[in-house]
């Protein structure tokens, strides 16, 4: 679970709704698009806010940064049907949401979110320029995680998501913490988990356990990839990471210092390896 650094939004940036065919989906919204427009879309448990320290950066660099809760997720509203979170069905929405920015969008999916981002550029490359796969392998994530994450499924199964979230609570965290934490995070990270659909967590959740090495398949795509995760992972072995970036002849970056949020943990260093990489994809689109 990411834990953004702070939760106050930037000048530049402000909250507002994404309007689509396939729905309204919240946003954080920031900056203009004189070198283009940059869509991120959120993991497992995660949320717009797990961005929200990249905006500023990402603006001051001449991008507009659209972060995206999914449908279920947070502040965006969703059905009460596990089939509506298939991951085609958000990988979709991922496609209705750049064609509501206009297309020719840099998709960026974190986790979980590059699994369905992957998803989206596999049903239809066009309306994108670039895809980066932050923190985030070929296929399920380690054996380890599978069982802690299986756990959390058959919780869900029997409990709501307010025991859930105090049986959590007990649990070591998985993120490290960083220097200096809002003092009102831990209420915004519940009220998140608790806005959070539980058919939207489930769904989540199995497909982790379950998806697919798609590699080849996102290799055949000619659309230029960034693979960047942190020196340590804890849902995909880095190895596994390294050898997908190779096979997708992806720009590889390795964030010093971070774990499986570098957008939270290192943001500055993350957001400037983000903008160097979308600068060359948008020159090789020329």
């Amino acid at each position: 679970m990411s834990r953004p650094p702070f939760l106050t939004l930037p000048p530049q940036a402000e909250a507002r709704a994404l309007s689509t065919p396939r729905g309204e989906f919240a946003t954080h919204d920031a900056g203009r698009a004189s070198r283009g427009t940059v869509l991120l879309v959120p993991g497992f448990t995660g949320s717009k806010e797990d961005f929200i320290a990249l905006l500023e950066p990402i603006a001051a660099a001449g991008y507009r940064a659209v972060a995206v809760d999914g449908r279920g997720q947070h502040e965006s509203a969703g059905p009460r049907e596990a089939a509506a979170y298939a991951q085609e069905e958000l990988a979709r929405d991922v496609l209705a949401q750049a064609e509501a920015l206009g297309g020719g969008v840099h998709l960026l999916g974190h986790s979980f979110g590059g699994l369905v981002s992957r998803a989206a550029v596999l049903l239809d490359a066009s309306p994108f320029r670039s895809l980066t796969m932050m923190s985030c392998g070929p296929g399920a994530i380690a054996a380890e995680q599978q069982a802690r994450t299986r756990l959390l499924i058959e919780a869900l199964g029997q409990l709501d998501k307010e025991a859930v979230w105090q049986e959590m609570r007990k649990q070591e965290p998985q993120e490290p913490k960083t220097a200096e934490e809002p003092s009102d995070l831990d209420e915004f990270l519940h009220r998140r988990w608790t806005g959070t659909a539980k058919e939207q967590l489930l769904t989540a959740g199995r497909q982790l356990t379950v998806e697919p090495d798609r590699t080849a398949e996102l290799a055949a795509v000619p659309l230029p990839k960034h693979v960047l995760s942190g020196r340590l992972d804890y849902a995909w072995p880095v190895p596994s990471i390294d050898a997908m970036a190779k096979e997708l002849s992806a720009v590889r970056t390795v964030i010093e210092g971070a774990g499986h949020s570098p957008n939270a943990e290192r943001p500055a260093e993350t957001a400037e390896a983000l903008v160097r990489f979308w600068g060359r994809a948008g020159e090789a689109a020329v």
